[in-house]
């Protein structure tokens, strides 16, 4: 049996029995590939080829004005292969590192195919990055080559060395035009050049507490690993997925790569300039997407704007990235008849857990772990396996869904793999029906008196009050609790920073949330964020500790012993 063989019947499997959990975590294995594999020559050609004369839609873009682009299975695998051998020709090969600073255009899934059939390496990027963040990134990613849109190369002009510099769209001098690929004759159909355990990806982190990380992935764990992303979507064969996500980030070749090209499903892809939810919303309809993925913020504007019936093709509907409150998960369900499904996982994993299709909800539960993911939760104390404490992968059942390891960082790589385990660095806690509850990042969760207080808790609750867009919750050190609740808020349109809005925060609080959670004071401020828009609370952590040091009164800030009675 080959590779791929071995890689459709887990697949096969896997899409066949994931609305049984208890089947799937029985019957489930990962595919054993050995010795030579390369997704996009093993798997996305194979499939690409197969089609004959009956093509497939592999990607579907619209764009704002209406204007579209279609191109299938077999369209996608030869402009991949003409893009493969015009960079060869350049002197791309296997193992260098190319940097793809690109939207969501027809290029950036040429180029991702095609780096991969060379087995070079790609290095994904947001074009939100800055030339200082560019630089960086080429220097500690060892970048060999560059892609960007002619609009971005600026950024560049500062990088030094021997670097190959191709621009998507208008000339710019000293670089060579992408467009040049397509006049090129493919040396094609390519073969995988690439064992398993080679690398296929590097993913910078988005550095919510520290420098970015580079994450390195081998040809196996997203490209085999994201089966659990795709299996969580419940995106089969012939679906249209449509996710709400931004090249650059991991989130991006989860459900806009991987997941619905291993399923060998249409990703349909609308660009605009400007939210607008009715707009999304006709999208959703015309294009008879099955399967949809968007962040909170996105669930929480769409309501807004009046859901409507539910689309006729929708069959499953999905949130990531942040808390999604109540009150959105109850409106689609009534709209739509449809539960949005929650799940956790990593730039350095695939899907760890998930509420999966056709199993139960429990009300702010992430779900349970997916199949062949061997989730522990470890007392962070004791070392000991717990029902509370970090989520962790076990190292001896080899979870083929994990990084290879952070690159150039080996005191990094020492810490997270401690024990014989990986340490996602994230606490939850587990029921007696085995649904896991996230309570927050290790570094995040604090004690105030001898409770110990999860920031994510009390930002769940507080961004169900209307006044609330955003919430970071924080510990302020108290001398007498040692620390106490502080949540910096910002605030939606029409409510003012004032101490009538910081009462009814605070009493909102109070009354739907156990008495020690107390939200004790409120401070309304712009929320430090990263490039990928994580808020950065430990810059809001440092601001409380130097304040406290200091003895400085922080003026902006409302208490509840002098509001609240």
């Amino acid at each position: 049996m080959s590779n791929t063989d071995r890689y459709r019947e887990a697949r096969d499997h896997l899409v066949a029995v994931i609305s049984d959990y208890d089947k799937a975590v029985q019957t489930f294995a990962w595919p054993q590939l050995q010795g030579s594999f390369n997704w996009a020559t093993d798997w996305f050609d194979v499939v690409a080829r197969a089609d004959g004369p009956n093509e497939r839609t592999a990607l579907w873009i619209v764009e704002q004005d209406g204007s579209e682009q279609k191109i299938s299975f077999a369209e996608m695998a030869d402009r991949s292969d003409r893009v493969a051998t015009w960079l060869s020709e350049l002197g791309v090969g296997k193992g260098d590192r190319v940097i793809l600073m690109l939207g969501n255009q027809v290029e950036l899934w040429e180029a991702m195919l095609a780096i991969a059939k060379l087995g070079a390496v790609i290095m994904p990027t947001t074009a939100a990055l800055g030339p200082a963040d560019v630089a960086d990134r080429i220097e500690r990613g060892g970048a060999r080559a560059v892609i960007a849109n002619a609009a971005d190369t600026v950024k560049f002009d500062a990088v030094g060395g021997d670097i190959l510099r191709i621009a998507v769209g208008e000339e710019v001098p000293g670089w060579h035009r992408y467009a040049d690929a397509s006049a090129t004759v493919a040396a094609g159909p390519f073969a995988a050049c690439t064992d398993v355990g080679d690398p296929m990806l590097i993913y910078f982190t988005s550095g919510t507490t520290s420098k970015p990380k580079l994450v390195e992935h081998s040809q196996v764990s997203y490209a085999v690993g994201h089966m659990s992303t795709m299996a969580w979507i419940g995106v089969r064969p012939g679906d249209v997925h449509l996710a709400i996500s931004s090249p650059g980030w991991a989130k991006h070749a989860w459900s806009c790569f991987f997941a619905p090209w291993i399923a060998e499903a249409t990703i349909f892809v609308y660009n605009y300039t400007r939210f607008d939810a009715a707009a999304l919303l006709d999208q959703l309809r015309r294009a008879g997407v099955s399967t949809f993925c968007a962040p909170p913020t996105v669930w929480r504007m769409l309501i807004q704007a009046d859901l409507g019936p539910r689309p006729a093709g929708l069959r499953e509907v999905l949130g990531a990235g942040e808390p999604l409150n109540p009150e959105v998960i109850n409106a689609v369900e009534r709209a739509w008849g449809l539960t949005i499904r929650d799940g956790f996982g990593q730039t350095e994993t695939t899907l760890q857990i998930g509420n999966t299709p056709g199993q139960p909800v429990k009300p702010g539960s992430m779900g349970r772990p997916m199949p062949a993911v061997p989730v522990v939760l470890v007392d962070p104390l004791t070392g000991e396996l717990a029902d509370e404490g970090e989520i962790c992968l076990d190292l001896s059942k080899g979870p083929l869904n994990l990084m290879t390891g952070y690159l150039g960082d080996p005191k990094r790589n020492a810490a997270v793999m401690s024990g014989g385990y990986y340490h996602t660095g994230d606490v939850a806690s587990r029921d007696e029906d085995g649904y896991i509850t996230y309570i927050g990042r290790t570094d995040d969760v604090f004690k105030c008196s001898d409770y110990k207080v999860s920031p994510f808790e009390l930002e769940s609750v507080l961004i169900e009050h209307p006044a609330v867009v955003e919430a970071a919750v924080v510990p302020q050190p108290d001398d007498t609790r040692l620390a106490v609740p502080k949540a910096y808020v910002a605030l939606a349109d029409g409510w003012p920073a004032d101490a009538d809005t910081a009462r009814a925060i605070m009493e909102y609080a109070r009354d739907h949330l156990a008495p020690y959670l107390k939200v004790r004071r409120v401070e309304f401020h712009e929320l430090p964020k990263t490039i990928s828009g994580k808020i950065r609370r430990v810059e809001l952590r440092h601001r409380e500790e130097q304040a406290h040091r200091s003895g400085a009164d922080l003026d902006a800030e409302y208490r509840y012993e002098d509001l609240v009675t």
